[in-house]
């Protein structure tokens, strides 16, 4: 970042523990890519290839050597997860992360008619050969709606006992379904419970694919906020909000910052 002398939240440089930029490749042009990487990767800590985009990505193993060459790490979809373990092929989806040398994963219940118990069987396995990121939450609305505060807070610290390293809040790239109504309005309730229990916000990931849920986040928990399936256009909009650049943020500090409304 630029010495300016405006006084400005601290940001950690990577590898950053907290303050994590997740950005979601939907199967953007490779050059688009390369270039975003190139241009904002000291603001990008990792990508996700989303759902099952990196089955039929064209220019998979050379976006992931632009990761690798820029110190980003990557992971697949929870949904591709989901889709190996439903034609009963666990052991083709450790080959599938093997093949691609994945260090990260993402086991998720979103779609797949799984218990939460369930779940953490597979994170508990897993998590023994690879750094597991949990998700939470459906991505149909309608049966997303009917999962309460009290259950999300259970889920989420059943997956941290399994051996999540951090959990993911669902919220889809079109920020409709799981920790948000199907209108794009966030369920402050959930946020309300996480904090009440006392979970560690650095062990969460909240999905924020738009600006006003960006912003929200970091209104709520301030700039070192962790959020992810964050558009390929975003890195550099985001870094500015976090940094009270932008006008939706700009009196905003760690010392104004809420943890609930």
């Amino acid at each position: 970042m630029m010495d300016t002398g405006l006084n400005l939240p601290e940001r950690s440089s990577k590898p950053r523990e907290q303050g994590i930029t997740a950005l979601i490749d939907t199967g953007v042009p490779l050059q688009f890519f390369q270039d975003t990487i190139l241009s904002s990767g000291q603001y990008i800590d990792y990508v996700k290839f989303g759902w099952g985009t990196s089955v039929v990505t064209k220019h998979l193993e050379e976006k992931i050597a632009c990761l690798q060459e820029n110190r980003i790490d990557f992971f697949f979809g929870g949904t591709l997860f989901e889709k190996f373990i439903s034609q009963n092929k666990l052991s083709a989806f450790v080959r599938y992360l093997n093949r691609f040398n994945c260090k990260y994963i993402e086991i998720s219940n979103g779609t797949l008619e799984m218990t939460n118990k369930e779940k953490a069987v597979y994170i508990k396995n897993l998590s023994k050969d690879f750094v597991v990121f949990s998700e939470v939450g459906a991505k149909d609305s309608s049966k997303a709606l009917l999962q309460d505060a009290s259950e999300w807070v259970e889920w989420i610290q059943e997956d941290l006992e399994a051996g999540s390293s951090r959990v993911i809040t669902e919220a889809r790239e079109s920020g409709t379904s799981g920790i948000c109504r199907d209108n794009g309005e966030m369920r402050l309730e959930i946020i309300d419970k996480i904090v009440e229990t006392g979970i560690d916000l650095q062990k969460i990931i909240f999905e924020a694919p738009s600006k006003k849920l960006q912003t929200i986040f970091i209104q709520l928990a301030g700039p070192d906020v962790n959020l992810a399936n964050i558009p390929f256009t975003d890195p550099i909009p985001l870094e500015t909000l976090r940094l009270g650049l932008r006008s939706d943020t700009f009196f905003l500090n760690k010392e104004t910052a809420v943890v609930t409304e």
